[in-house]
């Protein structure tokens, strides 16, 4: 029976109502049974509401006995305080801190409790080399164990758009139910049990795992009361016996600002992990909130949508609050659209605040909600025992007192938490406190004779697999060993024990890793936070027959890494996240701003925050709204500081009293921020309608009217009144300087008035970029060709600087090549340029035939790409600089490149990393490897001229190239050009739905009526409707008349047609509307949410859309008149948001 069977069989004993709890072992641990809940109720969704509020809550951070009492972090109001008070005040206040905590004992001697390390054990361990001595040979055998890990990274290969459309697809066909759940601004924590193990993302032993602990612990401690010391015991007992992991996010305000402080540190549960001896198995959400409350462990706030009204009433909601929702409406929102909704533990309005990161939204079983019930009805919320007990010093301050040094931060924190937590303080100072000064770092030798040696075991066999290919895809990952403390008196010279941490540089590499599990399916996942436990042993052959022998049986039950619930195919891995732009203006755009703010200006700052925003997808309105508030924040928080840079850690000491500030000066404004400081009010975060249009924007003010010119709105236009600068991130031996020279004597330029100059790079001395700018600002509506290889984001965020400096629009041209899974560039491509580099002779900047290194300065070019894919590659340009230009290189028809030329460049890339990794950026006619490369270099040459006939065939005509980006070039400078679809997310935010209305269709109902009604007629004449429609819908829902929830309820028929009866015609000398009657969709009907569903076509000067609604009173009043349509007339329209 597994982990999570046994604690649904002892939560699933009930007793009558009247009998008390009852108590049932099971192995170490304890489980309880309780009565069932009565408050459970279903209606159209089943909303399960936490018992919490009947119990006393859980003391916050600045309180040790009492209920809560809604104190919450606010910036000081004397921000002038001098740093001689401040010292002061804090030297006192952490003198009467550390008066009460008193009985702790902070000193090197201190700790007597805790198990230590012996200096014999030590000496064992350090002092005889035993790892130089361990020689790997046919009986060296090794066992590896994941120690802790959390889910695997999976990277969506599809669009957002495309993962929501699979997403509503499941659910619509019954497959799977979608799960959403809170993501909390904190850090990842993971928890083994006190010998298994504290660990962060990648590391362990620090103040971030000490900090977990202390957390952790209080929590048993607020839970359980008097009863919490045994239950912490009990808990690591259970975990190291079942060899289990639990996964947290670690929220807290001593580790550095996130998006807002939070009013208490706490955790939050967000995986559960049995790691036994196979493939770590993931517990379903569900079985997580059975453990959770077994153990009285915090849970996060979750809903299910298992139905296609719901989960699409879900992503329109969400639409609709993504650039200003809080957690007050968006809890509100999904608790009203949700089949389920399981309120968290941990209220996040409480205990973090109104700043919500964003939302995780993943396919699980559609067994899950039927599974999640059932634990809900078995497994009510347990109370809170240690409410109103002194539970001592609080993290806050604990590390208030002991400020100056993190050795004593971590003792103290350890210390508070007491022995039956944690009664080894190895993993952080097992040798310091024997008075060892040896590092607990091991030698890297460690990885080449774990993967040298026999596997014990088939966990041990899965792991060094994975290893291997990493390794040997050279994917950007660390694998840090370490010494294992806690297994000193097991150490032998023929039997070694180590930690090893897989630290992912980039998630590049979790995109590569998913394509070799797609091509190899028995690969184990790439985890994010990944311990693994290593034994290097010599085994007699006794021992070694054992092994062979079990290694020879089917891997047990190890085959599934997730829980119940989830699914079997590439499906489970669909997940998708969803934040909040309050969260990401902090966060992204103030405080990661913060560097380039103060090393490179306020200009590249702009560049910087309008490129992240229109990444994100901003709507236009909020970008002028933030754009105007950050350049406020920029000159601010640049007086204030000077030069000198505003620590990220603790960047909302300063941000959040700005913004609190700048929120109190309008309603705007506050919508903009969200939450600033203690001011929270929910009914202000509704859309505000912008100043000069109507409430829904389809119809032009009269007043506003002017002649009409062809629109470009859907066309990316260089403006003639702005210079363009054409530049090529590329390699050398792109054709780039012969194409400049081509489009310099091309008559009439590129089809305008504007001169077109060219920089040669190789031609001009100095600072290149520098030069390109000067040159702009002397000619600022000139075309400037920058004939210089672009290759990285530093030089793309100087033109993007550039252009807004000198009012400038820049094109990339970039050769088109199909490229490679980390490349933009293919190995075919990458041939051609080096043969003709080869091919060269006197050119200007030295690179041609008579290098003695061209192949290794191509090979250094190459690899300034590397990282990207091609899509990866052009989608960032187009985001940069709204448009992209590829120059033909290739023939599609080409045969493959030819093994020989293959080979020496796949010879000469990994020459490269291994120089590279050795020697950085140095020459390659120096170092250890200049032997070999001037070998490469000779049979590159060789290789490359034998081939000359192929390389030569496969090119299209230089000519043709020419035509086709001379075209493209004047396509973009007239506007007869589209942004490509970089597949990015677009959606914006939603204000209303509505049926959108073919205007043509409206128009010619008008005409007919005026021919066949006098009335019509007269009224129609002297109005140009023709040219006032822009639009013509029939609102459903507004956002900020009906509600978020009522607007998302229509995401069911999102795109679907619908028929519109038009029934009649009303108007007056201020309005004029058609009443409707809407249809139905796949025998729905669909109602508005309206009183008088109608389609308004025309309002006087001053009076706005909305009051189009008042007309059937003007007509009972013989204020208006009414034209009926007998019959109706139908039309068809489209359901949408907007």
């Amino acid at each position: 029976m597994s982990t999570p069977q046994r604690i649904l069989c002892a939560l699933t004993l009930t007793l009558p109502s009247y009998s008390l709890l009852t108590f049932k072992k099971s192995r170490t641990s304890l489980f309880l049974s309780f009565p069932p809940p009565s408050y459970i109720t279903l209606a159209r969704s089943l909303t399960f509401t936490s018992s919490f509020s009947h119990c006393h809550p859980i003391m916050s951070h600045n309180q040790r006995r009492g209920g809560h009492r809604g104190q919450s972090w606010k910036e000081k109001s004397k921000t002038s305080m001098s740093s001689s008070a401040t010292s002061s005040a804090s030297a006192v206040a952490a003198e009467a801190v550390s008066n009460r905590i008193g009985g702790l004992g902070i000193t090197e001697n201190s700790g007597q409790a805790a198990t230590q390390i012996s200096s014999a054990g030590l000496s064992k361990l350090f002092g005889g080399n035993m790892l130089e001595n361990f020689t790997v040979d046919n009986s060296t055998y090794t066992h590896a164990q994941v120690r802790a890990t959390f889910y695997p990274k999976f990277e969506n290969e599809k669009s957002d758009q495309e993962v929501r459309t699979r997403m509503i697809e499941m659910v619509s066909k019954g497959l799977a139910t979608l799960e959403v759940s809170l993501k909390h601004s904190g850090s990842l924590f993971m928890y083994a049990g006190h010998e298994g193990g504290a660990y962060a993302k990648n590391s362990f032993g620090n103040i971030y795992t000490a900090v977990g602990v202390f957390v952790l612990g209080r929590i048993f401690h607020e839970a359980w009361g008097t009863q919490a010391a045994k239950k912490q015991s009990e808990f690591n007992d259970f975990l190291e016996s079942n060899r289990m992991c639990i996964s947290m996010e670690l929220v807290t305000a001593v580790l550095g600002d996130h998006g807002q402080r939070p009013r208490e540190d706490y955790v939050v549960v967000t995986a559960v992990t049995e790691l036994g001896n196979g493939k770590p198995k993931f517990y379903s959400t569900p079985e997580i909130i059975a453990f959770c409350r077994n153990w009285r462990l915090p849970t996060n706030h979750v809903w299910l949508f298992s139905t296609r009204k719901s989960v699409t009433s879900f992503f329109a909601a969400y639409d609709a609050l993504c650039e200003e929702g809080t957690a007050t409406p968006v809890c509100k929102a999904l608790n009203e659209v949700a089949d389920i909704s399981i309120p968290g533990s941990k209220d996040h309005i409480k205990v973090q605040g109104e700043i919500l990161e964003g939302l995780v939204a993943r396919i699980v079983s559609q067994e899950s909600s039927k599974h999640m019930e059932k634990v809900l009805k078995e497994s009510p919320p347990p109370p809170t025992e240690g409410a109103g007990l002194d539970l001592g010093p609080s993290l806050r301050e604990i590390c208030a007192a002991n400020r100056t040094d993190e050795k004593q931060q971590i003792k103290a924190l350890l210390q508070s938490v007491g022995t039956s937590f944690c009664p080894d303080y190895s993993d952080w100072f097992g040798d310091e406190e024997a008075g060892d000064t040896h590092s607990r770092n091991a030698d890297k030798s460690v990885l080449s004779k774990f993967l040298q040696s026999h596997p014990a075991d088939y966990s041990t066999t899965k792991l060094q697999e994975m290893m291997r290919l990493m390794r040997e895809k050279r994917f950007p990952a660390a694998f840090k060993c370490y010494h294992n403390f806690h297994k000193v008196s097991s150490i032998s010279s023929d039997n070694l024990f180590y930690k090893m941490v897989i630290h992912v540089h980039s998630d590049s590499a979790f995109r590569r890793y998913q394509k070799e599990m797609r091509l190899k399916p028995g690969l184990w996942p790439l985890y994010r936070g990944f311990f693994v436990d290593i034994n290097l042993f010599m085994a007699n052959k006794e021992r070694a027959a054992e092994i062979a022998k079990s290694n020879t049986m089917v891997e047990n039950g190890s085959s599934s890494t997730l829980g119940k619930d989830a699914l079997a195919d590439e499906d489970a891995n669909l997940m998708i996240k969803l934040k909040f732009l309050t969260y990401k203006l902090r966060t992204f755009l103030i405080r990661n701003g913060l560097s380039i703010l103060f090393k490179e200006g306020p200009a590249a700052y702009k560049t910087y925050y309008l490129r992240q925003m229109k990444i994100w997808g901003t709507s236009a309105g909020k970008q002028r709204e933030l754009s105007k508030m950050l350049d406020e924040w920029a000159v601010y928080i640049r007086r204030k500081y000077g030069n000198k840079q505003l620590s990220q850690s603790i960047y909302l000491s300063e941000a959040e009293t700005f913004l609190e500030q700048y929120a109190k000066r309008s309603p705007q404004n506050q919508a903009l921020i969200g939450s600033a400081g203690n001011f929270v009010r929910a009914e202000d975060f509704l859309a505000i309608v912008e100043g000069g249009r109507d409430e829904e924007g389809d119809l032009e003010m009269e007043r506003e009217i002017a002649p009409l010119s062809p629109s470009p709105s859907v066309k990316d236009i260089v403006p003639k009144k702005e210079g363009l600068i054409v530049f090529f991130p590329g390699i050398p031996g792109c054709a780039k300087s012969a194409l400049c020279k081509e489009l310099l004597t091309l008559p009439g330029g590129l089809g305008d008035d504007r001169p077109v100059n060219s920089l040669m790079g190789d031609l001009i001395k100095g600072k290149y970029w520098q030069k390109v700018a000067d040159e702009r600002k002397r000619k600022p509506y000139s075309i400037m060709l920058a004939d210089k290889n672009a290759p990285n984001e530093e030089v793309w965020r100087q033109i993007e600087d550039m252009c807004h400096r000198t009012r400038a629009s820049a094109v990339p041209v970039v050769p088109d090549s199909e490229g490679t899974d980390t490349n933009p560039f293919s190995l075919d491509a990458l041939a051609v340029f080096m043969f003709r580099v080869l091919g060269r002779v006197n050119h200007p900047g030295n690179l041609d035939k008579g290098s003695p290194n061209a192949g290794y300065v191509l090979l250094m070019f190459y690899h300034l790409y590397e990282g990207k894919s091609r899509n990866e590659f052009e989608g960032e340009l187009v985001e940069r600089f709204g448009s992209l230009v590829k120059m033909p290189l290739l023939k599609s028809d080409r045969n493959p490149l030819p093994d020989p030329v293959k080979s020496i460049l796949e010879e000469g890339i990994n020459l490269y990393n291994l120089h590279s990794s050795q020697h950085g950026r140095l020459d390659s006619t120096k170092g250890s490897y200049a032997k070999e490369w001037v070998k490469w270099e000779k049979q590159l040459r060789e290789v490359l001229f034998s081939n000359t006939e192929y390389l030569n065939s496969v090119q299209v005509p230089f000519e043709f190239a020419v035509k086709q980006v001379l075209e493209q070039l004047k396509n973009i400078a007239k506007g007869d050009y589209s942004t490509p679809d970089t597949e990015k997310r677009k959606f914006g935010a939603i204000v209303f739905a509505a049926v959108n209305v073919p205007v043509t269709e409206i128009q010619t109902l008008l005409d007919n009526l005026a021919e066949n009604n006098p009335k019509v007629n007269a009224f129609l004449k002297d109005k140009d409707i023709v040219r006032i429609l822009n639009r013509a819908h029939v609102t459903l829902a507004h956002k900020r008349s009906h509600g978020v929830t009522a607007v998302a309820g229509y995401g069911l028929f999102l795109h679907q047609e619908v028929p519109v009866n038009l029934t009649a015609l009303l108007f007056s000398d201020k309005m004029a509307a058609f009443e409707v009657c809407l249809g139905s969709v796949n025998g729905e009907k669909v109602v508005s949410k309206n009183q008088w569903p109608h389609l308004t076509i025309w309002t006087g000067e001053g009076v706005t859309a909305k009051e189009a609604n008042t007309l059937p009173q003007l007509v009972s009043e013989g204020k208006a008149t009414q034209i009926e349509l007998n019959p109706p007339v139908t039309v068809h329209g489209t359901i949408e948001f907007y």
